[in-house]
């Protein structure tokens, strides 16, 4: 007989250190950061060294009372699929909010190991935990780790294999006690027969019931009757407790939540808040009333600045020196082996020319990267929404909806995806439609070229002047739609900030580097097809045969059908309606598309730019390519979470319509300026 085989759950609180601890279980390398709602679906690896068991990271909760799709993804699997541990991983900084959760996962009557994560971290906060007590509290083994560090975690590890092997259940699935408590034990033996049936326990199943859990109690199939006879407890339990269901149950839990606290937990100071950390000292700062918005404009400038200015220009400038003298060098290799001319300016024009267009950029991408990340790493991104709420407030949004709009200056395609850890369809729906309005990195490359071509010595100011318009354009298109089809309070906002931590150079290299992959499998596969498609179409005519110059291609042909539309925004050149057209497959392939477009016609794309463009069509350029449809994958992930019949076609017109609107607009009054 094979090995038994293993499904371990990984349940946590989000920013608990849950992806960090599944990466090193696995040996992954999920994205993780110092804020929450990373993972927003469930995501699968096998533990190190033993194949035979796999685990489940889950989206980060609170509580089994889902009120999100990525609450509800969590808690199905628990309940529909029957893993043979869950591996809980609390926050050893925040006990209080972690062991909420842990005491309803207890209720499940699952075999169980808690991981006191961030252990390491408590010297700092003048406190003590005892994990001996706090393990005797609880009924499940408990482990002191920090997954960041990589303590502790293969002790974790043989605790969790040997609690699964000997299914260990936990000693006590029926924590807590009081008048809510009575009133559970009632309900938990009128339904016994019902919960054994969905293979739920009866406790489990009667807290759903005092909760009045919406989505799990039509699956208990009770009669009529007995849903009167749980109503009737229910009215007796908040008579008794004076007040309703959800804060009884709720009071309930952090009662004995408190008990447990009094007992494991050590504090070397009287008041919590009179701890002198690091962090709270620099919120004084950060979060200051007046001054936090500011400061956090400011700090991005710099990052741009850094970025696209004389470092990052340095950079992308030499590796292009880099590609350039490849791309010469396989030209003479390919001249003097007598190779077809054809085969020669489709590696030289189309690869070289095209492809290393796009790569030259990468320093300049990663340098952004890598500064970004180390602000989420350092908990700043979590300050970043709690000063934003207020703000975001004022156009129909709340401060949750902050994560998924800064992940769309990374990609618009998670970006999209976090949407679901909002906690209402209208915030998940209006977040989505103002993702688009953030520079994704795919557009760096585009900006970077133009900017540095036409505009070099206000690099950084087009750049940034870019991504403020973008944010700009947001807010007065999320007030619009706030006064018409969003109508509706946003969301509350609650929000528990990380301490913050000095990010590892580790996690960091290696963020960087799976950019690099990302951005170097995105162009030797979607980029160079579409770049050796642009470069078909403009060697040939329609009867196949190689045209003398560019302008009597098919693809030049084509481009000029199209071409008027762009005239009122100053630039109608077949070579840049053929990138755009090439650009909504991906947007880096505006440039490569430039390129192979231009090659036979001018000296270098810089050259051809400043042929094509003026400033003022430059920037009206610059400003379609900001606004206009995303890419084909985050229009493909945004139709399938808006669910909208037509959708896919309705965004693409809408971006593209309100993108040639504006950027009309930026011409006519660049054109009266420049």
């Amino acid at each position: 007989m094979g090995q038994e085989t293993l499904t371990f759950a990984l349940m946590g609180n989000q920013n608990s250190g849950k992806t960090t601890l599944f990466n090193r279980l696995t040996g992954s390398e999920q994205q993780v950061s110092n804020y929450p709602g990373v993972t927003v679906e469930r995501i699968e690896g096998k533990l190190r060294q033993h194949s035979e068991c796999t685990i489940v990271d889950l989206p980060g909760i609170y509580s089994l009372s889902p009120y999100s799709p990525e609450e509800i993804i969590s808690r199905n699997f628990l309940l529909e699929e029957k893993p043979d541990l869950i591996l809980n991983i609390v926050d050893a900084t925040s006990l209080e909010r972690g062991l909420y959760l842990t005491l309803q996962l207890i209720e499940l009557d699952i075999p169980m190991t808690l991981a006191l994560n961030m252990i390491d971290e408590m010297p700092a906060l003048g406190r003590k935990i005892d994990v001996d007590k706090l393990e005797e509290v609880l009924g499940i083994p408990v482990v002191p780790i920090s997954a960041s560090q990589n303590e502790g975690v293969s002790e974790y590890v043989r605790v969790s294999l040997e609690t699964a092997n000997h299914k260990r259940k936990p000693k006590n699935p029926d924590l807590c006690s009081g008048t809510v408590h009575r009133a559970i034990h009632s309900i938990a033996s009128l339904v016994e027969d019902h919960a054994q049936e969905i293979r739920v326990t009866p406790r489990f199943a009667a807290t759903k019931l005092v909760e009045g859990d919406e989505l799990f109690i039509p699956k208990l199939k009770l009669n009529k009757n007995e849903l009167e006879t749980v109503d009737h407890i229910v009215l007796e339990m908040e008579r008794e407790s004076g007040t309703d269901r959800w804060a009884a149950l709720a009071d309930m839990r952090y009662e004995f939540i408190s008990m447990v606290e009094k007992k494991v937990l050590v504090c070397e100071y009287p008041n919590y808040e009179e701890v002198p950390t690091f962090s709270r000292a620099l919120d004084r700062v950060l979060l200051h009333k007046y001054f936090g918005i500011p400061i956090f404009f400011l700090i991005m400038g710099v990052i741009f600045w850094i970025a696209f200015g004389p470092l990052g220009n340095s950079l992308s400038e030499g590796f292009a020196d880099l590609i350039g003298l490849a791309g010469d060098a396989v030209g003479r290799g390919m001249v003097s082996l007598g190779m077809n001319p054809i085969i020669q300016s489709a590696i030289v024009d189309g690869l070289f020319s095209g492809v290393g267009a796009v790569v030259e950029f990468l320093p300049m991408i990663l340098v952004l990267f890598f500064l970004l990340s180390i602000l989420e790493d350092s908990g700043y991104m979590a300050r970043v929404a709690f000063i934003m709420d207020r703000l975001l407030r004022h156009i129909g949004l709340s401060g949750s909806s902050i994560v998924p709009l800064l992940l769309g200056f990374g990609c618009s395609v998670p970006a999209v995806m976090a949407t679901r850890t909002l906690p209402s369809k209208r915030d998940r729906y209006l977040t989505t439609l103002l993702i688009p309005f953030m520079s994704c990195s795919a557009k760096v490359p585009v900006y970077g070229l133009v900017a540095r071509t036409l505009f070099p010595k206000h690099v950084t100011l087009v750049v940034l002047g870019l991504y403020v318009l973008g944010m700009v354009l947001c807010v007065v298109t999320a007030l619009l739609l706030k006064r018409t089809v969003f109508k509706g309070e946003p969301s509350p906002f609650i929000l528990e900030l990380p301490l913050y931590r000095f990010p590892s150079l580790l996690s960091l290299g290696k963020l960087v580097w799976r950019h690099a992959k990302e951005f170097f499998h995105r162009a030797f596969t979607i980029i160079l097809l579409v770049t050796m498609i642009i470069w078909f179409l403009q060697s040939f005519n329609f009867q196949f045969f190689p045209v003398a110059s560019p302008d009597e291609s098919m693809l030049a042909t084509l481009a000029r059908t199209i071409s008027p539309i762009f005239s009122p925004l100053g630039f109608n050149h077949w070579a840049v309606t053929s990138a755009l057209i090439a650009g909504f497959t991906a947007k880096e392939v505006v440039i490569s598309a430039l390129s192979v477009a231009t090659a036979s016609s001018y000296p270098s794309l810089s050259a051809a730019l400043t042929q094509i463009f003026t400033p003022a069509s430059g920037l009206a350029f610059l400003v379609f390519i900001l606004l206009y449809t995303p890419c084909a994958a985050a229009v493909t992930v945004m139709h399938r979470e808006l669910k909208l019949k037509g959708g896919f076609a309705l965004i693409v017109l809408y971006q593209t319509t309100f993108a040639w609107v504006i950027s009309l607009l930026v011409y006519q009054l660049a054109s009266l300026i420049m």
